[in-house]
């Protein structure tokens, strides 16, 4: 009976812990404590409306002695305090398990971003990318805990209580308490197939909102130079106010789950009462039995409850996944070869670069030239004839499409990347300084570089005593992100 309450959430959650199998494997013996940790809390629920029953029944008879109210109080506080100590050990066991499972996703996603060529950046905004890495990671959290304490929960709940009510009260009561439930059932299965669209409208505008929030924060400069800020606020305000109102569409989604299944719920007992009263002026049941019944079907609310909650969280769960899976398919053009060189130093280069062509506009064509070992190469030229693209090539942010490029008579391409990228020595056109020391940030590609060396390049780049006669220390100056650039000779500093 109980599986029949939430077929259509536990269907929808099941599909979605199929594609996590792999994470509660990995946290099997953590999860498989915390589920038996619910287990038993569930079993010593029963125990409190048993015992008053007992009590009840006790009572009408005058029957009830001091020893037998003793003893059922030691039943009751030995049941609190196990239930105590229980319910603490599954909160840790899987609500705090599941923040694992955020840490793993974060790291797999920013080893990702790392692999990806920079026309994948030209796809996926700085604020989409936010998105996926906050909001939709901590959808996929709050569902490896919440939502499998919830689908476990319910479950054990709902089917050890029922068993209870049908074998040990009244199987006939119990048969009138539940015939609400099959329309809500149906009716939180319409409602979860509105959510699951609902929230998927909600995270996209939040990634619009993201991205829209970058951009003007970067141009701020640039909308205040050109006095564009009116129109710039007002852009930013529509795009706030779509995402206000998918949010809000979500909501009143959200918001209907708890009421509706307090609505069967009260349905429930209003039929339990009207059947149970009659049975108690018959004698088939005594005042006890009605008692302990109502509380048990009291118990059944969270199981019931739990259902609006799984069905919002596995529509949640299921859209974030399917947008980090997204973004996860994604393949790099740009790949280590299978069989990479070994061996790999600086030699002869030679470019035989046929075509290469960017976002479908052919760029270069036909460029040849070679270098050896020691020369120096000046490349001039007007704005997008090529220049950069070159550089890029060599450091393999994009492959040729006919020809290549040898190093040591050798196609760049059979080398790892890594190992290729570590020979050169770049500058890029846009500055960026990470928020750390000047120090950490001169040998940002090489960590061990010692300070002598440090101060050699930055005596070569001419900036050394500017370095010093602002700051006298290299080590301990702390860079706020992007509030410092050397451009030439010329330092700003905050």
């Amino acid at each position: 009976m109980a599986s029949g309450f939430h077929l259509q959430s536990e269907r929808d959650f099941m599909s979605i812990i199929q594609k996590l199998w792999w994470f509660f494997k990995l946290e099997k013996r953590r999860y498989l404590v915390g589920i038996v940790a619910l287990v038993l809390v569930s079993v010593l629920n029963l125990i409190p409306p048993m015992v008053m029953g007992r009590v009840i029944d006790a009572i009408t008879s005058g029957q009830l002695t001091q020893q037998d109210l003793l003893l059922d109080l030691f039943y009751l506080l030995l049941a609190a305090f196990g239930m105590y100590y229980l319910r603490y050990v599954w909160r840790m066991y899987i609500l705090g398990t599941s923040y694992r499972l955020g840490q793993i996703m974060r790291s797999r996603l920013f080893e990702h971003f790392t692999k990806m060529s920079p026309a994948f950046y030209q796809t996926y905004r700085t604020g989409d990318l936010m998105a996926h890495a906050t909001n939709d990671i901590n959808a996929l959290t709050r569902l490896a805990g919440g939502g499998v304490m919830s689908a476990v929960d319910a479950s054990i709940t709902a089917l050890v209580t029922l068993l209870t009510m049908l074998f040990s009260i009244s199987w006939q009561m119990t048969l009138v308490a539940i015939l609400p439930l099959p329309f809500m059932a149906y009716a939180t299965s319409r409602l979860g197939r509105k959510t699951h669209k609902a929230f998927g409208e909600s995270q996209a505008t939040f990634s619009e909102l993201n991205n829209k929030a970058q951009e003007s924060v970067s141009g701020i400069k640039v909308t205040k130079s050109f006095g564009y800020q009116a129109d710039e606020l007002k852009s930013f305000q529509a795009v706030n106010e779509l995402t206000f109102q998918k949010n809000l569409q979500t909501m009143k989604y959200d918001s209907l789950f708890d009421p509706m299944v307090l609505l069967f719920v009260g349905s429930s007992y209003v039929l339990t009462l009207l059947v149970g009263s009659l049975m108690v002026q018959k004698e088939q049941i005594t005042v006890g039995n009605l008692v302990t019944f109502i509380s048990y079907l009291d118990m059944l609310v969270w199981p019931l409850m739990a259902i609006g909650f799984l069905f919002n969280i596995t529509q949640r769960g299921k859209v974030s996944y399917q947008r980090i899976e997204e973004l996860l398919s994604q393949e790099s053009p740009v790949k280590d070869p299978e069989f990479p060189l070994d061996g790999i130093e600086n030699g002869s280069l030679e470019y035989a670069v046929d075509s290469f062509a960017f976002e479908n506009e052919e760029t270069l064509t036909n460029v040849h030239f070679s270098l050896g070992k020691g020369q120096t190469l000046g490349l001039v030229g007007q704005t997008g004839s090529g220049k950069t693209s070159l550089i890029k090539l060599l450091l393999r942010e994009y492959d040729v499409d006919k020809g290549a490029i040898y190093l040591n008579g050798h196609d760049i391409r059979d080398y790892c990347l890594t190992d290729l990228r570590s020979l050169m020595g770049y500058v890029p056109q846009d500055q960026f300084l990470f928020a750390t020391s000047i120090l950490d940030n001169i040998r940002f590609c090489n960590p061990n570089l010692p300070l002598s060396a440090v101060e050699e390049a930055t005596k070569l780049a001419q900036v050394y005593q500017d370095i010093v006669a602002c700051l006298r220390d290299l080590i301990q100056l702390s860079v706020k992100k992007e509030s410092v650039f050397l451009v030439g000779k010329s330092s700003v500093w905050p």
